[in-house]
């Protein structure tokens, strides 16, 4: 294994807060600033992260990378990562169908590096500091260990340690599955993001029909807080549908994947889609 610093590919939202989390318990994460704008620099900075400068660089000096970035993304982060010959554990905790994850495992493991599949559910972590009475937070990474007995549970207990007692909590899947954590991760997010695209497009029916008011009137009546649901829907797919679009095509792809129908979520890529074109 090259070094004994951890990467973290690529400094967003949650990729910054999953950082912090390593940082506040004293670990060196690094990142890379190359092809970066500065909005990435400022996050990474603030997450006390060191620059490595390039993937090489950064393979060669950390013994974990962490791929946390949009689906759309995860098959060239793994590709960079391989190309550089990183030999170390790489944890993809993005977005991603078990197809898609299935591919990244095969990229990094044709390169000698050794694959963890991840998801994260819940909202950015903060960076806690143990003992400082926050305690572990309600934001959860989860790992899959593989059969039970085999090597593949040895890296997912590696890196399940690194965020004890932070506020990422820290989840191991046992149930035999190499892409468990991409899967639960397709399945939860199929329902939260989903219906929220659902109701997006309600409304917007409404809207055009010119029926709005009197749906939202309706909801007061029926559906108490459903109004209030809507509008938090399109706030958020105003700030991240460029990202949740890619998302949905994931689930969709799982959907397919095991003969179930993936119309629902190809038509909520396009909700999200179009909410973050309205917004820009």
């Amino acid at each position: 294994m090259g070094g004994t610093a951890i990467g973290l590919l690529h400094p967003g939202e949650m990729g910054a807060a999953v950082a912090g989390c390593l940082t506040a318990r004293g670990h060196e994460v690094r990142w890379v600033s190359e092809g970066r704008g500065p909005a990435t620099a400022a996050r990474a900075a603030q997450a006390a992260l060191a620059d490595a400068g390039t993937v090489t660089a950064l393979a060669a000096e950390t013994g974990i990378i962490l791929s946390v970035c949009p689906p759309h993304a995860a098959l060239p982060t793994a590709r960079a990562v391989a190309a550089a010959g990183f030999p170390g554990i790489y944890v993809d905790a993005n977005a991603i169908s078990p197809g898609t994850a299935r591919d990244v495992r095969t990229i990094i493991e044709a390169a000698g590096g050794r694959y963890v599949d991840g998801g994260i559910i819940g909202s950015p972590p903060a960076a806690a500091r143990p003992g400082d009475g926050t305690g572990p937070g309600g934001t959860r990474l989860y790992l899959a260990a593989g059969p039970a007995g085999r090597e593949e549970a040895v890296p997912a207990a590696e890196v399940a340690v690194l965020f004890e007692d932070t506020a990422l909590n820290p989840v191991i899947l046992r149930n035999g599955n190499l892409t468990a954590a991409s899967a639960l991760k397709m399945a939860y997010a199929a329902w939260t993001k989903g219906s929220g695209a659902l109701i997006l497009a309600v409304r917007a029916l409404a809207r055009a029909e010119g029926v709005e008011d009197s749906l939202v009137a309706e909801w007061a009546l029926s559906q108490p807080g459903l109004e209030g649901r809507s509008r938090g829907a399109a706030e958020s797919a105003a700030a991240k549908g460029w990202r949740w679009a890619g998302e949905m095509e994931e689930i969709a792809a799982s959907m397919t994947a095991d003969g179930l129908p993936g119309g629902f979520h190809q038509a909520a890529a396009e909700v999200f889609r179009r909410a973050a074109s309205h917004s820009s």
